[in-house]
């Protein structure tokens, strides 16, 4: 299949995941709402909380929204690309797992991409807007830096899309995805603010080992001039290693998948 192809799937599973999302309107909007205050406390907080020390381990106020809504953007972005991955539990006990693997589209996209939550976009357009309006606060921003940012916001979507193939590989083998998932969520948790908050040993770890530092806080740190030109090569091996990695384990898995029949 060429990349047309793929798109022209895409749209039509999101479009009817979407009629599902909006099957219930009031649902809908107060889902949408309650994203839109959880995202405004959180700003609140950040806000009171730079008002009352100036800096956070040296950075000013618009550099830690910086942060936060880097953070938030790429969240957002793989849980509206992603989220088919929170439904493959269910389709693993019903069987359609195996329906799936008879079909000619590849089950991985399947899976990963089988339809976006369009009830995310108003928080990925929010989250948009507070970058560029932040890039407008920082004297240090140079239109360099703002490439190498959207780079490394496309290397960290990469890790993120690493770990939920880590998570569809370990469902094949224990039909269990849910606690992996929130175990992913919580760790990434710890990127809303700079990994520098954190003392050694846990700073190293979630920078290279759980390279919730990479995902998240590297981009930020490129805009603002704070990432050295080595940094940056570390941080893209680190992901297209990653990506390597967990395919040949999402190989491995669906070598030894048991159907559900069996």
């Amino acid at each position: 299949m060429n990349l047309s192809k793929y798109l022209k799937l895409w749209w039509k599973m999101t479009t009817m995941v979407s009629q599902n999302a909006f099957a219930s309107r009031f649902g809908a909007i107060l889902f949408i709402i309650g994203k839109l205050i959880r995202f405004s406390f959180f700003m609140f907080f950040l806000l009171v909380i730079t008002s009352r020390t100036q800096a956070i381990v040296g950075y000013t106020i618009w550099e830690v929204i910086l942060f936060y809504i880097t953070f938030n953007l790429v969240d957002s972005l793989a849980q509206f690309f992603l989220r088919e991955v929170y439904r493959f539990r269910s389709y693993v006990i019903r069987g359609d797992f195996d329906y799936f693997l008879t079909k000619p589209m590849p089950v991985l996209f399947r899976l990963l991409f089988g339809g976006s939550d369009a009830l995310d976009i108003p928080i990925l357009l929010l989250s948009i807007i507070f970058i560029f309006i932040s890039f407008t606060h920082l004297s240090s921003i140079t239109f360099l830096s703002i490439l190498i940012y959207f780079a490394l916001l496309i290397n960290g979507l990469i890790i993120a899309l690493s770990f939920h193939i880590f998570v569809l590989s370990i469902g094949i083998l224990t039909s269990e995805v849910d606690n992996t998932l929130w175990l992913y969520r919580d760790l990434t948790q710890m990127g809303r603010f700079p990994v520098d908050i954190y003392q050694n040993p846990l700073r190293s770890i979630i920078t290279f080992v759980i390279p919730v530092g990479i995902m998240v806080t590297f981009p930020a740190k490129a805009a603002i001039g704070l990432l050295s030109p080595n940094l940056i090569l570390i941080s893209i091996f680190v992901s297209i290693t990653l990506l390597y990695l967990n395919l040949k384990f999402w190989n491995f898995s669906l070598k030894r998948y048991s159907s559900a029949s069996s």
